[in-house]
C-alpha cells in the first residue's frame, strides 16, 4: 500500500511530498558514522517532491561523496538523503513527516554502515533499536 506523505524542516522553509510504496515497513537507522546521529524511511528518489525551498537545501557529502544528504539552510534539519547503497533510493526523514515521530516505531532495523558492501563489507543487518513508552 502506498502513502503520500507530507514533510518539512523544523520552521518550515522546506516543504516536500514522498510516496511510501510499502509505507512505514521500511523505516531503518544505520551505524555509519553520519547516519547513527538520525534515522529514515527509504523511498524511491523520484517519489520525493520538492514543493517549496528548494533553494534552502543544502547538500553535504562525506568520505566517498556518493551520497547527498540535504538539510534546510535556515534550520539545520536533515530532510533526506540519496542513499550510497542504491542511489535511485532516497532515505526520508521520519520526523520531518507530518504527524510521525520517530518514537512511533517500537522496533527499528539499524544497516550495518560501518561495515558498508562497498567497502568490501557484508553489510545487512547490525541489531535493531527499541522504544518502549512509560
Amino acid at each position: 500500500m502506498s502513502d503520500k506523505v507530507s514533510a518539512q524542516c523544523h520552521c518550515g522553509s522546506v516543504v516536500f511530498s514522498a510516496v511510501l510504496p510499502d509505507g512505514y515497513n521500511n523505516v531503518l537507522r544505520c551505524n555509519c558514522s553520519f547516519c547513527r546521529m538520525r534515522g529514515a524511511v527509504v523511498v524511491p528518489a523520484q517519489e520525493v517532491d520538492v514543493i517549496k525551498g528548494k533553494d534552502k537545501l543544502t547538500e553535504y557529502r562525506f568520505n566517498t561523496g556518493e551520497a547527498a544528504h540535504y538539510f534546510c539552510s535556515v534550520c539545520g534539519i536533515y530532510t533526506f538523503h540519496q542513499r550510497r547503497s542504491n542511489p535511485e533510493f532516497y532515505g526520508v526523514n521520519v520526523a520531518c513527516i507530518e504527524g510521525v515521530s520517530p518514537f512511533d516505531f517500537p522496533v527499528v532495523s539499524v544497516s550495518d554502515g560501518i561495515n558498508h558492501p562497498k567497502d568490501g563489507g557484508k553489510g545487512g543487518v547490525a541489531g535493531y533499536i527499541r522504544y518502549e513508552s512509560k
